[in-house]
């Protein structure tokens, strides 16, 4: 297999099996049959001080009451279920950590990771009660490696909760702004969320249209 047939397998499955989906000015997209996430190629990817120039022009203030609404249809569904003192991991917190602000003030405790903004790799060598990636998943490079270490590091019997806006159909693709963000290079489905909770045995809720909580399974040991 060449190298450029390498790069165009699914950088969440890992499947041969994709297909082009959709093509505008700027960037090519394909789409998975396997697992239903849609991608584009890494050569058409931002160079990484790119990438963080768009990055460093976010504004989200944990003060800010529309931007906590925002993230409470995440953090709501996430908080009720936690033990009083849980420990949390805020995935993907930007420059202006907020959601992890939320969970502190309802008594837990959250550690932070982020490649630009709190690049500490130690994070992943503890366990967690809750993880979450608020507007994270769409821009990971390689995301079957970083979801799957994100559940290495989840407790049995946690959450992993995960927010991203979900690809339709081509037609509706086609007109999403969504895609338009030069920083976005990977989209979900409701098949990639579904494929997902089969790869890990976990239950996927969609508590929102584009929140998804997943639960890891205490599993029980056989009956003899």
């Amino acid at each position: 297999m060449d190298h450029n047939n390498r790069l165009a397998n699914c950088p969440l499955c890992k499947s041969e099996a994709r297909e082009p989906f959709h093509r505008d000015k700027r960037r090519d997209y394909y789409r998975c049959r396997s697992c239903g996430l849609t991608f584009i190629l890494p050569e058409q990817y931002l160079h990484a001080h790119a990438e963080k120039a768009e990055y460093d022009l976010h504004r989200n203030d944990p003060h800010d009451a529309g931007y906590r609404r925002f993230l409470g249809r995440l953090f709501e569904p996430m908080v009720e279920s936690l033990e009083p003192g849980s420990s949390g991991l805020d995935f993907g917190c930007g420059p202006g950590p907020a959601l992890s602000v939320m969970f502190e003030e309802a008594g837990h405790e959250v550690a932070l990771y982020d490649y630009f903004y709190a690049h500490d790799k130690s994070v992943f060598h503890r366990k967690y009660d809750f993880i979450t990636a608020t507007e994270v998943v769409e821009h990971l490079h390689h995301p079957g490696e970083e979801l799957d270490r994100l559940w290495h590091c989840l407790k049995a019997g946690g959450r992993l909760g995960i927010m991203t806006k979900l690809a339709l159909d081509k037609a509706a693709f086609s007109k999403w702004h969504y895609k338009n963000d030069l920083t976005h290079v990977c989209f979900f489905s409701e098949k990639t969320a579904r494929w997902l909770a089969a790869r890990w045995q976990a239950k996927v809720t969609f508590a929102d249209k584009d929140v998804l909580i997943y639960d890891k399974l205490i599993k029980t040991a056989n009956p003899s």
